[in-house]
């Protein structure tokens, strides 16, 4: 964490602003996001499809939207989109604190999604217009504001949830008043250029950037396979160990690896590997990851256990998992999003941020249901490292279509100056 505070110093302080945001964020989200689906069940009494679906149109109005926040960013300004989105999101947890009704609640999620669909690619372009040479480092240190949020959340919203859900929900809303005022008084507004072309004319541009597109259907298979610590990771935890609440350890785990490594995994990589190389070798050791979990999934179910520490020595391969998993999204994900800039001209970064984190939404929601229909077709055939083995290949898939990609040169030229692609590729 000081590797982490020291890099941040030396940014832009616009920069160092959006870090804060950033923690923020991700602050006031797991305040509340992690017990929802409890109060909506166990608070509200609604069926289980109910809040499935609530929950559901959260994911999708944000990651069907992100598109139009980035456009927006683009023509708007990423300043005006932060701020609504941060208001709206305010708004939106505000009201689970006082709706009761179903459609309420479905609404609040809208309104919660779309909030997250305007501020995260706004507030992604507009650090990558600000941090120039020190982009890759401003990303890397993005993943660290979030997961110190993430970090920090949860055991906030448990605090309060000893009290009351609705003091959760009140106290997450105000995390994202707080948010907006600060934005309205420190975030400088940035110019933006005249729009060349229609928004459908810009979208088409990035339809027709064929190399694009190759790109993000690689680079999506690390959000997919980080997914995994949300679905197939947990399920296999809680089998190998018996306790339900062994899924706690592979998020501490994870946000362990993020804070103590981040930065300084990221500039390992810049200093020795050019961008392709790392996406590559952080997609192969996503796909890796699953390798632990292959073997580990024939092991007999443990008996319940009734404590974390109890539970762990059958979860180690799990751990193991997701450690390599997280290391892997640590290495890939930072120089990916800078790769996504690359591929941009100026004017059209938070479109092309906006199709990438629209493009990786889909693909986890297509790819999870697959998943999760491959875990039950193993566990009626026996054989229990069928989804194991589908996660090593896409892993292994995504990397080689980054090496065929680099083998064409289809990645975007070097620019002068720029030392950490300058390097000889290996």
């Amino acid at each position: 964490m000081l590797t982490a505070f020291r890099a941040a110093r030396s940014l832009p302080p616009t920069v160092q602003l959006l870090l804060v945001n950033q923690f923020g964020v991700y602050l006031g989200f797991y305040m509340l996001i992690p017990f929802l689906a409890t109060h909506l069940r166990d608070n509200l009494h609604l069926a289980t499809g109910v809040v499935g679906a609530i929950i559901g149109v959260r994911s999708l109005s944000q990651q069907g939207l992100t598109l139009l926040g980035g456009s927006g960013a683009d023509r708007i300004g990423c300043r005006p989109l932060i701020i609504a989105g941060c208001l709206l999101r305010a708004v939106g947890f505000g009201a689970f604190a006082v709706v009761d009704s179903a459609v309420g609640l479905v609404l609040a999620a809208m309104v919660t999604g779309v909030a997250g669909a305007m501020f995260s690619p706004a507030a992604r372009a507009y650090l990558a217009h600000e941090s120039g040479a020190q982009r890759l480092q401003a990303f890397s240190l993005l993943n660290v504001a979030g997961e110190s949020g993430t970090l920090i959340g949860p055991l906030i919203g448990s605090l309060l949830l000893v009290v009351d859900f609705r003091l959760v929900a009140t106290a997450a809303a105000l995390v994202f008043a707080v948010l907006t005022i600060a934005q309205i008084l420190t975030l400088p507004p940035r110019p933006v250029a005249p729009p060349e072309q229609s928004v459908i004319a810009d979208w088409r541009e990035v339809i027709a950037n064929r190399r694009f597109l190759l790109y993000v259907c690689a680079t999506s298979a690390i959000f997919v396979l980080y997914n995994q610590l949300y679905l197939t990771l947990p399920l296999e935890a809680a089998r190998t160990s018996g306790f339900a609440g062994s899924a706690a350890l592979l998020f501490i785990a994870s946000t362990l690896v993020t804070l103590g490594l981040q930065v300084r995994i990221t500039e390992w990589c810049r200093q020795r590997w050019a961008s392709p190389t790392s996406v590559g070798i952080g997609l192969t050791l996503c796909g890796l990851a699953f390798v632990p979990t292959a073997f580990g999934s024939t092991a007999q179910s443990a008996a319940g256990a009734t404590g974390m520490w109890e539970a762990f020595p059958p979860m180690l391969p799990t751990i193991l998992a997701t450690v390599v998993l997280t290391l892997g999204v640590a290495v890939a994900q930072p120089v990916a999003l800078d790769l996504t800039s690359e591929f941009a001209r100026p004017a059209l970064i938070g479109t092309y941020l906006g199709v990438f984190a629209t493009a990786s939404g889909v693909a986890a929601v297509v790819s999870n249901t697959v998943v999760g229909y491959t875990v039950d077709l193993g566990a009626r055939m026996n054989v229990p490292w069928l989804p194991w083995l589908l996660l090593v290949g896409y892993g292994i898939g995504a990397a080689a279509l980054i090496a065929v990609m680099r083998a064409r040169s289809l990645f975007p030229p070097i620019e002068p100056g720029n030392t950490r692609q300058q390097r000889t590729q290996r």
